[in-house]
């Protein structure tokens, strides 16, 4: 499965609407992967990936309502769209203050459930984003002291013997210390390590020095 594949999980049991959804959303270049009642939907190896869920809130056994209330307690923050022919208000209410993106009576009009997708999947990315985010700066705070001490020159594009010389230490102390900060917040370059620091506003990116900037990598010889 690519990485940016984008994914819409189909959970209806009405196999006549459900062949039309998938037809639809294949037909704008969607992967949509059908299913026919929410059990088998929750049995399936579903991850939170790139997705949306439509959902049809009525369903025989476990309803939309419950299937929501599954991925929730599963830590699974896929947006839902809820379809149904038989929506009433408090019903609509509930799935909004459950989390729900939009809520679309059957039979529905093809271009607003598109709509509706397309909103669906830019939610998961805005999720995404800020999971990412959140996970950068718990890397950042759990840094001892020390580490804490090289990451902030070392991204604003100061060399490692200038770290070394600002610290009063020495240059494979740095190296050292450069290595575990590289490891610790999983940046595979240094161009990684200055993006996740400019991302957490740890640095102004119009105040690195030009060496950073330019994502050369500064190694020991440096």
């Amino acid at each position: 499965m690519s990485a940016l594949e984008q994914i819409v999980y189909v959970v209806d049991d009405d196999q006549g609407m459900l062949d039309s959804t998938l037809w639809l959303l294949e037909s704008v270049g969607l992967r949509a992967v059908p299913f026919t009642s929410g059990q088998a939907f929750l049995d399936a190896d579903i991850r939170s990936t790139h997705a949306c869920v439509i959902l049809d809130i009525r369903m025989p056994g476990m309803g939309g309502l419950s299937v929501q209330e599954a991925l929730r307690a599963r830590g699974l923050a896929l947006p839902i769209i809820f379809v149904s022919g038989h929506a009433d208000v408090p019903i609509v209410v509930r799935a909004f203050r459950a989390g729900a993106v939009d809520f679309i009576e059957k039979p529905y009009n093809e271009q607003l459930l598109l709509d509706s997708v397309q909103q669906a999947l830019n939610q998961w990315s805005e999720l995404h984003d800020q999971s990412a985010l959140q996970a950068v700066l718990q890397r950042i705070a759990s840094l001892t002291p020390r580490e804490s001490d090289v990451l902030l020159p070392l991204v604003q594009g100061y060399t490692n013997r200038e770290i070394a010389e600002q610290l009063g230490i020495s240059v494979k102390t740095i190296d050292l210390y450069r290595s575990r900060v590289m490891k610790h917040m999983q940046a595979n370059t240094l161009a990684d390590l200055v993006g996740m620091a400019i991302a957490s506003n740890l640095v102004d990116p119009l105040a690195l020095r030009g060496r950073c900037a330019s994502g050369q990598d500064q190694g020991n010889s440096l």
